[in-house]
């Protein structure tokens, strides 16, 4: 039989816990209330960005590289003309071009170098119509290389009818250009194109599959076919008109690409740029989050301290029987801080098992009108995590006070009240 021997202040501390057991159940009933309020409004939040950052990301890689735009060159005057001056009154900016990045595989290989980078899919796009029997609609042709663009854009995932494979002469098109058309899976479409200075390109292709995006416009006008055959109806042999990026960390894209700009010159668009007013209502939300977070520490550490500032009262006589009899000041301070800790402690665990059961109800029952789920929500343990350490030091600190006061007791005026 071996006897567990506790540390004094362990000893002292759990004694006082004891003795207010009333007010120890409502603070550490009020730590599991603001503790559970702080998991579930951080999962929300989490699940709520991801969400929206899925759906942008859903289309498009994380970073967009570009052909340089083609600008204006004003003629200069002649020898004698005054510097700086113009032949022409009125400089209009050219018509862009259709063109490809120049030395594509030079680049894509630099960029496939760096360590932030994952993937990098060429892309060959450009304007067509599609055309069946009499009806023909515009579209904007892609051609892509299915290795190197599926795990950028999970387009086999979104596949409705058919398949995602793409030969020579396959298609992929949208489920509303499919209904235009009247046209299902192994049926035949003409693509046509008009390429600058080579005349009209048309091919006959077969409709491989047929996907949803989950955009009404984007399912209307998008199509995909091999980057071979893109290039030959574009008359861009050999050539890409994008390059599509994605990035290890998709919020630091844009550092990403200012860095891709500044090694290779060519332009890059990351999505963070593209969609600046979502990033910025992202940015609005994790900044209310904090927010909330911040608020509700706040109140649970005045809480914590009203309590045990009470405490001090209450015990002061047997504080200063404690001070008489040896105890140092530093002990003191500790039994105090260890009761805020493990109120704190004792708390935050209850809260998190709060917000858990919360978070799992409301995933549960929160159904879009088809009845998936709104967004799917992750219980991270290193939220649980955050939320214990962030409440455990919430409640050291709210107890400093209250522990300082009870440490500077003078023993002989506590013995007589």
């Amino acid at each position: 039989m071996f006897k567990t021997w506790w540390p004094f202040e362990w000893i002292v501390a759990l004694r006082f816990l004891r003795e207010g057991r009333l007010q120890t159940m409502f603070i550490v009933a009020g730590v599991a209330l603001g503790v559970g309020v702080i998991v579930f409004m951080s999962a929300l939040m989490t699940g709520l960005q991801m969400n929206f950052i899925a759906r942008v990301l859903s289309a498009q890689g994380h970073i967009q590289l570009l052909p340089p735009r083609e600008l204006a060159r004003p003629l200069r005057g002649g020898t004698d003309a005054p510097a700086g001056s113009l032949e022409g009154a009125i400089v209009q900016a050219p018509l862009q071009r259709l063109k490809s990045i120049d030395q594509w595989q030079a680049v894509a290989a630099q960029i496939r170098r760096m360590p932030e980078v994952l993937m990098v899919s060429p892309l060959a796009g450009g304007s067509a119509l599609v055309v069946r029997g009499s009806a023909s609609r515009a579209v904007t042709v892609s051609g892509i290389d299915p290795a190197l663009y599926y795990p950028v854009v999970d387009l086999p995932g979104k596949i409705a009818r058919g398949t995602s494979a793409l030969g020579g002469s396959d298609i992929l098109i949208g489920t509303e250009l499919a209904t235009d058309l009247g046209v299902n899976v192994g049926d035949k479409l003409r693509l046509s194109t008009v390429a600058a200075g080579t005349g009209d390109a048309d091919s006959t292709l077969t409709v491989a599959g047929i996907f949803d995006l989950g955009n009404k416009g984007a399912n209307a006008r998008s199509t995909f076919v091999a980057l071979r055959t893109a290039q030959s109806l574009l008359a861009l042999p050999g050539g890409v008109t994008s390059l599509d990026v994605t990035v290890r960390d998709v919020y630091a894209a844009e550092v990403v690409a200012q860095r891709i700009t500044a090694a290779t010159g060519v332009q890059a668009d990351s999505w963070i740029k593209n969609n600046a007013e979502l990033f910025t209502a992202i940015a609005a939300q994790s900044t209310s989050n904090n927010a909330i977070r911040f608020f509700v520490g706040l109140s649970v550490a005045f809480g914590i301290a009203s309590v045990l500032a009470v405490v001090v009262v209450q015990k002061s006589r047997e504080i200063g029987i404690l001070r008489a009899m040896g105890i140092s000041q530093g002990q003191v301070m500790r039994v105090f801080l260890l009761q805020g800790g493990l109120l704190a402690l004792a708390g935050s665990m209850a809260g998190s098992a709060l917000g858990a059961g919360v978070l799992t109800l409301w995933q549960r029952s929160a159904h879009t009108a088809d009845g998936t789920p709104l967004f799917a929500l992750v219980l991270a343990p290193s939220l649980f995590a955050e939320a214990l350490a962030l409440a455990t030091v919430t409640g050291l600190l709210a107890a400093l006070a209250p522990a300082r006061r009870a440490a500077r007791l003078d023993p002989v005026v506590a013995i007589r009240g």
